[in-house]
């Protein structure tokens, strides 16, 4: 006798609870504001998603083709990473920050950062452990724990403390049980800055209670004002407990080549090198020639003229200008492409008191200029907005005008 069919139900039957707690749903509320405000004639002008509108350099686009034409490199690659690659990598962690690291042990290639950042719990954590993220913060650091099972304890980063999270507040219960801490200076969506002083402070606490040290430099090549980010791997006794996740995404424009590497204690390096063994294969070798040469050009032209951080830095300073000339005041982050804009104070006070999802509903619908709205990176980022600089310099001029005008509204 045939099986008769099932009638579909609301709820999907093959799909992890777990999937639920990945990322926001209010990115995907995002995209379908975007397509509403499309539909009701509006020009879009997208300063939501964090995606680079340029392309490499030159030189890295054409040590991609030339590899990719060799018929040697259509192998697998390599869970580690090429030797060049990394012996590369060690050189220029040795360059930038004066860090030396072995490239035998204590560095791993990755398909991008958010490769590393998705998969460090699982290869570090038990089910069940708990691991310190930031609140707000990008949100694959909750997400990778909901995976791997393990409870977040969120660690608020506060205006009136400068967006530096206040380490003295975490229970020595939660150090005790804590297997890490990741935080992210530079960081998404708030791009404040740490200085080495933290760093040691944030060293010295980790070893003291055992507990990894996980940072994310995805903006290492982007600081602006003469400013340059620090690694934490700098601070004395940080390569006894921390690690620290490199990009190419964004300080060179490779993003969709999707490559980063993982460098640092050894002992984590090899716990994640022995997770993604069994998991992939490793980048391209094509790309891993690519982002030897972004490393390479970057140790030799200076650093006021290289990569993404002079267009950067320009487009901020052209975005915040006419955003303080149409009356709304946003601070000018020192690293990043992004601003973190606490909401218009007309529409924080009186009796209209709009939250960051109305605010951000309401201007894509009515002027066609999208951002995310603060909460999608945590309960702490309610009242705010994130800005992405991916436009053209007068692409974001007119947004600011745009801005301006529907500010004008409600006053």
């Amino acid at each position: 006798m045939l099986k008769q069919p099932i009638e579909p139900t609301q709820q999907a039957r093959f799909r992890a609870n777990k999937l639920s707690h990945l990322g926001s749903s209010i990115f995907a509320e995002v995209g379908e504001w975007k397509q509403e405000a499309v539909q009701a004639g509006k020009k879009l002008i997208d300063l939501s998603i964090g995606s680079p509108d340029q392309g490499p350099s030159r030189e890295i686009r054409e040590s991609l083709s030339q590899e990719a034409l060799q018929e040697t490199n259509y192998n697998y690659p390599g869970t580690r990473g090429t030797l060049e690659f990394r012996q590369q990598s060690a050189a220029w962690m040795k360059y930038r920050f004066g860090v030396e690291v072995d490239p035998e042990t204590e560095i791993l290639s990755l398909m991008g950062s958010q490769d590393g950042l998705s998969h460090l719990a699982q290869a570090v954590c038990n089910p069940g452990d708990i691991a310190i993220v930031p609140n707000p913060g990008y949100p694959i650091y909750a997400g990778a724990l909901a995976v791997a099972g393990v409870v977040p304890w969120y660690l608020p980063l506060l205006e009136e403390n400068g967006f530096i999270p206040n380490l003295d507040s975490i229970p020595d219960e939660v150090w005790s049980k804590a297997t890490f801490i990741l935080l992210n200076f530079p960081g998404n969506p708030i791009a404040v800055q740490a200085d080495e002083e933290f760093f040691q402070k944030l060293i010295d606490k980790a070893r003291q209670w055992d507990v990894l040290v996980v940072h994310d430099l995805a903006y290492s090549e982007m600081g602006f004002d003469g400013y340059q980010p620090i690694s934490i791997l700098q601070v004395e006794g940080a390569m006894d407990i921390a690690v620290e996740f490199h990009s190419f995404s964004k300080s060179f424009n490779m993003a969709g080549c999707r490559i980063g590497f993982l460098t640092g204690n050894a002992d984590a390096v090899s716990a994640l090198r022995a997770l993604k063994s069994n998991i992939d294969f490793g980048v391209f070798r094509p790309i891993q020639a690519a982002a030897i040469q972004a490393l390479k050009q970057a140790m030799q032209v200076p650093r006021e003229r290289l990569g993404a951080a002079p267009l950067y830095e320009s487009r901020r300073n052209a975005l915040v200008d006419v955003l303080a000339e149409a009356g709304w005041h946003v601070d000018k982050p020192r690293a990043t492409m992004f601003l973190w804009a606490r909401l218009p104070e007309s529409l924080r006070e009186g009796s209209r008191r709009w939250n960051s999802r109305q605010f951000a509903r309401e201007l894509l619908l009515k002027t066609g200029v999208a951002v995310i709205p603060g909460d999608a990176f945590g309960t702490e980022g309610e009242g705010y907005v994130r800005i992405a600089l991916v436009q053209e310099e007068a692409l974001l001029r007119e947004a600011a005008c745009r801005i301006g005008a529907f500010l004008k509204e409600y006053e």
